[in-house]
């Protein structure tokens, strides 16, 4: 509202002197420069205004345009009130208050433009014309000034409707978009609650496969299998150590103290846990040397979301028979940026278009929630997560998050 009123102030300058030298009006031009100088003087306090961070209400904008409605109700009354062409400008400032404030505040908008034009009618100056000396000539000036009045009227309600539209859909996205994001977030719970009882009853198997494993190596014939062996129990110590993890994370508020690490070290755990998951996989790991010493404050989750999202992408480069992921960690600002890639086919148009939003998998065993756990947690911690289509094929993902150092942000070493 503050750049129309500028914007007022410009054309009502211009209609008044194209009036007084072109078309050679008789006008009050110094009385109404005046009056265009007050809205000038009121739209640069309403400028200034608006840098205050007491935030605007809804009687402060009917005062405004009060002042808005009686300044043009001035300029009117010195030009022929509700004969001059321009009166049906009355008509701005109730699409203004229809369009952003109650219903109580517009009925008052309406009121001030209905009496303001009603006044017009009875009390106004009339608009005398030099060297115009016939009615014909007078009633296609008057039509000139209807002319450019519609003009003007058209393009402010054809924009304001515009930006209106805009904004409700806008809004319909936005909505939408929570009510994908707490659909996800209700899966989410499920799943954990489900997950809580599996955890427990897990338990008891993994106790008996570590007793078995035990059995197993006193066998005469254990020797030839001792690689098996060996793998068998990592891989049941690191199932015992996920579900101590699950317990964890279920006791602890995710509002928890971050853990203070070194980049690189965060880097490097992710490295072993991922590695104690999927052995078979190649993981090329680099992190920034710009940030490799410094200390971050990891929050909880993080980690779980990381490793969520390389075993996505081992899956999705064992689909062409490939071993390779690439992980990387690099600062962009304030930000903090994790890069997970794979050299797999890359994400169909329907797993694109479902990426992070819900629960959807492309693949055969898939389940769907690698992605959509890492974007929970990347909105949770104010971030984003971006999925992209890099040159060479396979699909690239970047996870980041703002960048929250230690309180004293030195360097190990």
């Amino acid at each position: 509202m503050a750049r129309l009123r500028f914007l007022a102030v410009a054309g009502q300058t211009a209609i008044v002197f194209v009036t007084a030298r072109w078309v050679t009006a008789q006008i009050p031009q110094a009385a109404m420069y005046s009056g265009i100088g007050v809205l000038a003087v009121f739209a640069a306090l309403s400028w200034w205004r608006l840098h205050w961070t007491w935030p605007v209400g809804e009687n402060e904008v009917v005062a405004h345009l009060a002042v808005d409605i009686g300044v043009l109700c001035y300029l009117l009354y010195l030009t022929g009130g509700a004969t001059n062409p321009f009166v049906s400008l009355y008509i701005m400032p109730v699409v203004l208050a229809a369009t952003a404030l109650s219903v109580w505040r517009l009925a008052t908008v309406m009121i001030l433009s209905g009496a303001a034009y009603a006044l017009l009618m009875f009390q106004y100056r009339p608009l005398p014309f030099a060297h115009l000396h016939d009615a014909g000539s007078s009633f296609n000036l008057h039509v000139l000034g209807m002319g450019i009045e519609f003009a003007t009227s058209a393009s402010l309600l054809g924009f304001f409707t515009w930006r209106l539209a805009l904004a409700l859909r806008e809004r319909e996205r936005a909505m939408q978009r929570e009510r994908e994001r707490a659909l996800r977030d209700e899966s989410i719970l499920a799943i954990a609650t489900q997950a809580a009882g599996a955890a427990h009853e897990l338990n008891t198997p993994l106790s008996t496969i570590r007793t078995l494993v035990a059995e197993l190596r006193r066998m005469p014939s254990a020797a030839e299998f001792e690689a098996d062996l060996d793998l068998l129990a990592a891989q049941t110590e690191r199932c015992r150590d996920i579900l101590r993890e699950m317990v964890a994370a279920g006791t602890e508020p995710l509002g928890a103290e971050p853990r203070i690490l070194s980049l690189a070290a965060f880097a490097d755990d992710c490295r072993l846990r991922f590695g104690l998951l999927r052995p078979e996989v190649e993981l090329e790991c680099a992190v920034d040397e710009a940030c490799r010493d410094l200390l971050a404050r990891i929050p909880p989750g993080l980690q779980h979301a990381l490793v969520a999202l390389l075993n996505n992408a081992a899956d999705a480069s064992a689909a062409l028979q490939r071993s390779l992921v690439h992980f990387a960690v690099r600062p962009d600002g304030d930000t903090m940026e994790f890069v997970v890639r794979d050299y797999g086919s890359g994400l169909t148009a329907p797993a694109r278009d479902a990426a992070g939003r819900r629960f959807f998998s492309d693949k055969r065993d898939g389940l769907g929630l690698g992605l959509a756990l890492a974007t929970a947690t990347a909105e949770r911690l104010d971030g984003e997560l971006r999925v992209e289509s890099p040159v060479g094929g396979g699909t690239l993902i970047r996870l980041r998050l703002p960048l929250r150092a230690a309180e004293n942000p030195a360097h190990v070493g």
